[in-house]
């Protein structure tokens, strides 16, 4: 879904209790990124929600910026960077509409984000990125699994869906199965995930 199909309901979505995907803390998955040192340079957070991938980011050295289509969940990331004070950046931006940056990036994280687009809209969304992505920069893009039983949620991704996304531009170092916190939806604190680090090639 994108900020020209409807930017009010994920507006919608931070009315209220918080949303399955705003834990109000970082993913573990991505903890360990930063313990590892991946998240570095300068980084862009797609689909940032209230920020706490890009606050990491941030405290760990990068130069971060996150993004998203909901103006109420950038509010509060902002919000968050100052009570933290923490240097992070914060736009209200669709994540297709990257190129309007008019900038590179190092390191590009997705958590949960690219499991929300259709075929078509994740085809554009990877264009996206692969054009602000610097030449040997990562991509690391947690997304819902197809072992994630039930249809609650996002759709479900495989690993030949993966395989087939980053088949062209793109040298994939892993993809390994993890898991998602999330705030309780029926009854599960926890959903089925694959995490991704791809490398963008050079097109020259």
């Amino acid at each position: 879904m994108t900020a020209a199909d409807a930017p009010h309901s994920w507006d919608d979505s931070y009315q209220g209790p918080p949303p399955p995907w705003d834990i109000g803390r970082p993913q573990p998955a991505f903890v360990r990124l930063a313990d590892a040192g991946s998240l570095r340079g300068e980084l862009l957070d797609a689909g940032c929600g209230t920020g706490e991938h890009t606050l990491l980011a941030a405290t760990r050295g990068a130069t971060a910026l996150g993004i998203d289509v909901s103006s109420r969940a950038i509010e509060r990331a902002r919000r968050k960077a100052e009570e933290r004070a923490i240097d992070a950046s914060f736009a209200v931006l669709d994540a297709i509409e990257i190129g309007e940056l008019n900038r590179g990036f190092d390191t590009v994280l997705d958590s949960g984000l690219f499991h929300v687009f259709d075929d078509e809209a994740a085809t554009r969304y990877l264009a996206a990125v692969h054009r602000v992505l610097r030449s040997d920069g990562h991509l690391h893009l947690m997304c819902f699994s197809d072992q994630e039983p039930g249809d609650w949620g996002p759709r479900r991704v495989t690993e030949r869906d993966l395989l087939s996304a980053f088949s062209s531009g793109w040298r994939i170092e892993s993809i390994v199965a993890d898991r998602f916190e999330i705030n309780a939806v029926l009854d599960a604190s926890t959903a089925h995930a694959w995490l991704v680090d791809v490398v963008r090639l050079s097109t020259a």
